[in-house]
């Protein structure tokens, strides 16, 4: 795996002039964030030694590299799941080329399913915590001291810096902003009413198929983790609306306004 990583890194180096300090993941509907990026260099995944092709409706599949707000950035235009059959080394191999790259922050954004009552349709919401329902930890087999240590701390998996900082700049653009945990399980399949009820008792606010094995391998490399969901539907046992993967798109598009504005000020001030 080291040489893997290190064979992707040398290539992506030569592809830009600058490093970005800071890496941006786009979820489902959010592909769109990419407008924000300015002087764009886009590579397909497919072009990438070792990256695996993003095959879900969305996720574009491509790597950019731009400015946002007069900072180098580096983008995911689609990620990898472990629904699609990839194991999670793999899933997370972005991360670890981030790092290799000299990336200090990452930026995670995802469509979730609420179950907190006070939630509605197109919120956002911000991670302040996860819980962890994967059957397979990234950090699973041998470990490298080079990428981190074997058992690292996960007490704030995501930046209480970074999350006052979203706060700040929601009050200042008098945005609707919501705080909540966020439960990771493996999908496809979107959750029955009893599950949505069974992620609420146990402490979760919103519900996805992604973003935790990221931030594990990302905090286990030391970066600085901000995530935020979308709303894009609501589950529970008084919940009728079926929901489906088209409604999510459309409800992520929806959110875009709140996303571009508190991630746009966040990579500028941070």
């Amino acid at each position: 795996m080291l040489e893997k990583i290190k064979q992707t890194a040398d290539f992506l180096r030569g592809q830009v002039e600058e490093m970005p300090k800071i890496a941006i993941i786009l979820g489902t509907g959010l592909g769109s964030l990419v407008d924000l990026i300015e002087n764009k260099k886009f590579i397909p995944y497919s072009e990438i030694p070792n990256f695996p092709v993003s095959t879900v409706q969305g996720h574009s599949g491509n790597l950019i590299f731009g400015t946002m707000g007069g900072r180098p950035v580096i983008a995911m235009q689609g990620r990898f799941h472990y629904y699609e059959g990839y194991d999670m080394k793999t899933v997370t191999f972005p991360v670890r080329v981030f790092k290799a790259l000299g990336v200090e922050t990452l930026f995670v954004s995802n469509a979730a399913g609420g179950m907190n009552k006070e939630f509605l349709v197109g919120d956002v919401m911000v991670i302040t915590d996860h819980i962890n329902l994967f059957p397979e930890n990234p950090l699973r087999g041998k470990n490298y001291e080079e990428l981190g240590p074997r058992f690292p701390a996960m007490t704030e998996p995501y930046s209480h810096e970074l999350i006052k900082l979203a706060d700040s700049i929601a009050a200042e653009k008098g945005l609707r902003l919501m705080h909540g945990v966020y439960v990771g399980t493996t999908g496809p399949t979107f959750e029955t009413p009893a599950e949505y009820e069974y992620f609420r008792v146990i402490g979760g606010d919103a519900v996805g198929m992604s973003t935790v094995p990221e931030v594990i391998v990302a905090r286990h490399a030391d970066m600085r983790v901000f995530g935020i969901s979308v709303i894009t539907d609501l589950g529970g046992k008084d919940i009728t609306e079926v929901p489906s993967h088209e409604e999510v798109q459309k409800a992520a598009i929806k959110a875009q306004p709140t996303v571009e504005a508190i991630v746009k000020a966040m990579v500028e001030r941070c």
